[in-house]
C-alpha cells in the first residue's frame, strides 16, 4: 500500500479516481495540515500532494525516508527545494494543463478591471462616497490598444486569443520565438523586453519564476513603459520588484497595476493596499471549482503514473 500525504483538504470528487493500492492522507480542515502535523505524517509517506504555496524544503524532505514523489498542485515548482529532491533521487511533477484558461481569464478579467476602474468604483459605492456624472469615473478602453505579453506559453497565448477578442494588437516577448503558425493564428508578434515595454499598453506578466525572471521588472525596466500603462501579474510575485512598483505608480509613472500574486506572499506590501489604481486579488488564478478539481486529479495521476511506470506524466525533475 503506497501512503500519499496531501497537504491541503480539496474537494472530495478531485481523488474519486484514486485505484486500490493507494492510501490518501487528507486533512479534516479547510486550512490544510500545519507544519507540526504534516512533520507526524511524513516519515509513512511514500508520495506528497503539496499546494503550490505550501513550501516543500530540505528539513520537510529530510523528514520523509520513505518518500518517493513529490506532485505540486499547480505549475510552478518554485516552492521545492529541488536540489534537495534531486539528492535524494526525489521526482518532482506538477500540473500545467489545468491552470491555463483560469489563469488567462482571470488575468483579462484583471485587465478589464484595472482599466475601467471597476474595483475602484465598488470600493466607492461602498463606501458611500460614489461619484456621479458623465465627467466623473473615466477609465480606458482595450479596443486597439496594445497588449504586451511577457511569457508566451500556454497561459500567455490563452490571453492572447482573448485579447483579440477585444480588439488589440497583441506584442510578445520570451526567451525563445514561437512557430509563425501560432504567431499567424494569434496575430501576435515578437519584440525585445524593453522595446515591448516602451510601446504596450498592457504588460501581462505570465512566465515562471527562475532565478533570471526574479525581480525582471525592476526600476529600470518599470522605467520604459509608458506612464499611461497597466502591469497586470498573474504569474509570481518575485517576477516584479514591488518597492519599484510603488515608487513607479506614487509617482505617476505607471497607470496602474492589478496583481494576483505578490513579492513577499501571503503579506502584501502595505502601500499597494492603499493606492486606489490598482487592483489586488487574493492569488485566485487557478480559484474555479473546475480547475482546482483537475489539478488535484492530474496530481494523483502523476503520482499513480510514477510508481506504474507509466512515462506520460508532468514530470519536471
Amino acid at each position: 500500500m503506497k501512503k500519499i500525504v496531501v497537504t491541503h483538504a480539496l474537494f472530495e470528487e478531485s481523488f474519486a479516481a484514486c485505484p486500490p493500492g493507494y492510501e490518501l492522507v487528507c486533512p479534516a480542515a479547510e486550512c490544510g495540515f500545519d507544519a507540526q502535523q504534516l512533520l507526524e505524517r511524513l516519515p509513512e509517506a511514500d508520495a506528497l500532494i503539496p499546494m503550490f504555496d505550501r513550501r516543500v524544503d530540505a528539513s520537510l524532505i529530510a523528514a520523509a525516508p520513505r518518500l518517493q514523489v513529490i506532485s505540486n498542485v499547480g505549475v510552478g515548482y518554485n516552492n521545492i527545494d529541488l536540489e534537495a529532491a534531486r539528492e535524494r533521487g526525489i521526482a518532482v511533477c506538477n500540473t500545467p494543463l489545468p491552470v491555463t484558461e483560469p489563469t488567462a481569464e482571470l488575468a483579462m478579467g484583471l485587465m478589464v478591471d484595472v482599466a475601467r476602474g471597476i474595483s475602484r468604483s465598488d470600493r466607492r459605492m461602498r463606501r458611500s462616497d460614489e461619484r456621479w456624472g458623465v465627467m466623473e469615473n473615466i477609465g480606458h478602453g482595450l479596443w486597439g490598444k496594445t497588449l504586451g505579453i511577457v511569457g508566451f506559453g500556454r497561459i500567455g497565448q490563452a490571453l492572447a486569443r482573448r485579447a483579440l477578442a477585444f480588439g488589440m494588437q497583441v506584442r510578445y516577448y520570451s526567451r525563445h520565438r514561437v512557430g509563425a503558425d501560432i504567431e499567424t493564428r494569434l496575430q501576435a508578434s515578437w519584440m525585445p523586453l524593453d522595446d515591448l515595454l516602451k510601446t504596450a499598453d498592457f504588460i501581462s506578466l505570465n512566465t515562471p519564476l527562475t532565478d533570471q525572471t526574479r525581480h525582471l521588472m525592476d526600476a529600470r525596466r518599470l522605467a520604459l513603459c509608458k506612464p499611461s500603462a497597466y502591469l497586470i501579474n498573474t504569474a509570481r510575485g518575485a517576477v516584479v520588484d514591488e518597492a519599484a512598483l510603488v515608487g513607479a505608480l506614487s509617482e505617476g509613472r505607471l497607470a496602474g497595476a492589478a496583481l494576483d500574486v505578490f513579492e513577499f506572499e501571503p503579506r502584501v506590501t502595505g502601500q499597494l493596499r492603499q493606492l486606489e489604481q490598482v487592483v489586488i486579488v487574493p492569488h485566485i488564478g487557478t480559484a474555479t471549482r473546475e480547475a482546482r478539481n483537475q489539478m488535484a486529479a492530474d496530481a494523483l495521476r502523476n503520482v499513480v503514473g510514477f510508481f506504474e511506470g507509466n512515462p506520460d506524466i508532468n514530470r519536471v525533475l
